[in-house]
């Protein structure tokens, strides 16, 4: 089996329990990573996981344009910087979750955590990986002071190459950094959240 039916396959067990397991696993050790930053300031976000007619998809947001800084009007998934009442960074996902989307995500919804990503300033990002289950069985009440948009993207779509590429920054006058995007949907997935769902990608698709 090869190529595209290697693919086919893959994405149709994404959600099995096996596939959840074998996550699981994999994400397991990186919880150590956030241990010694503990008592750092950080900021998680939770990439979901859902199906959406039976097909595998992610949960995303528009960020409102009413809010303040470079970000409003972005695609991101939810999330925040910590709350002093947070014991740790799944517990800050879940909370922005619940605050920003209307909905509560269980932690045993939560398979794990990839590792830290670094924002512009340094602060330390979480990608919080749960499965919602069928988004049709959910009643999501975004709060519209932080939410402009609820949106999905399939599995299939955003592992389509097609629909992925790269955009090159640049610092000063010459070559910065290299980043990846995901094009073609209702709204272009780039920056910080291009980078945890390309990283999220590598871990739940197996090979």
């Amino acid at each position: 089996m090869h190529g595209a039916a290697q693919l086919k396959v893959a994405l149709e067990d994404c959600l099995s329990a096996e596939n959840e397991a074998r996550c699981r696993k994999r994400l397991e050790p990186n919880a150590a990573l956030y241990q010694k930053d503990k008592g750092k300031s950080w900021a998680s976000v939770l990439v979901c996981l859902c199906t959406v007619g039976g097909d595998t998809a992610f949960l995303f947001t528009l960020r409102s344009s009413m809010l303040k800084g470079r970000h409003k009007g972005d695609v991101c998934f939810a999330g925040g910087k910590k709350d002093p009442a947070d014991q740790d960074v799944v517990a800050t996902a879940l909370r922005e979750a619940r605050e920003e989307l209307g909905v509560t995500v269980r932690a045993d919804q939560v398979w794990g955590v990839l590792k830290p990503l670094r924002d512009l300033s340094g602060m330390m990002i979480a990608p919080v990986l749960a499965n919602l289950g069928p988004l049709e069985a959910l009643s999501f009440r975004p709060n519209p002071s932080e939410v402009e948009e609820i949106f999905t993207l399939t599995l299939a779509h955003v592992c389509n190459p097609v629909n992925q590429g790269y955009t090159n920054f640049r610092t000063g006058d010459r070559y910065g950094y290299t980043l990846p995007v995901f094009r073609n949907g209702k709204h272009r997935v780039w920056g910080l959240t291009a980078i945890a769902l390309d990283h999220t990608l590598k871990i739940i698709v197996s090979p």
